[in-house]
């Protein structure tokens, strides 16, 4: 059985974080953390954005303050479970969203899925308007995600556990298993 206080769920966009960290989160007991649902918060607070394309449209330093005003209001919290992207796409490259300075997960979850399936989410959600990855770019990410968190996990000390996500009840099953 894992001790832990603080769990990162991490993916590319699609791959199904918050839906599975909301079911899993309720079903353990924990609070659940969407970090850029958090970000958003901050950035409309402060007049910034009010939608996450305007968010993400801003210059990399104002995201990175908005970025860490969340991570700081994330630290403030016991017992939880943080969903986030662990590593963004910008036209500038690829940037690591793990906050390691300000919060420090004892246990790093990388959820992952075929880009078939994560492709076929991201066109079936128009809740949100989700970036336009091609196969290649989407793999590129994933693979470039891994690579970054093994790398957080040296750094902080975290655990890191790979999850595949291609069945839910399953991943769900899978997830709660893990955290329990």
């Amino acid at each position: 059985m894992l001790s832990w206080n603080m769990a990162a769920v991490v993916g590319v966009p699609g791959v199904g974080k918050t839906s599975l960290c909301h079911v899993a989160a309720r079903e353990i007991g924990c609070e659940h953390l969407n970090y850029g649902e958090i970000m958003l918060e901050i950035a409309r607070a402060k007049n910034i954005a009010h939608s996450q394309k305007e968010m993400f449209a801003q210059d990399l330093d104002v995201q990175y303050h908005i970025w860490k005003a969340a991570a700081n209001e994330i630290s403030k919290h016991q017992n939880i479970l943080v969903d986030l992207h662990g590593l963004d796409q910008s036209p500038e490259g690829y940037i690591i969203s793990m906050p390691l300075e300000i919060i420090s997960p004892d246990l790093i979850v990388i959820l992952d899925s075929s880009p078939e399936k994560i492709l076929n989410r991201r066109q079936d959600d128009k809740s949100k308007e989700r970036i336009k990855d091609d196969f290649k770019s989407l793999i590129a990410h994933q693979k470039m995600l891994k690579m970054s968190m093994v790398i957080c996990s040296v750094f902080s000390g975290s655990l890191v556990y790979h999850l595949e996500n291609n069945d839910f009840e399953t991943s769900k099953k899978d997830l709660i298993d893990l955290l329990s």
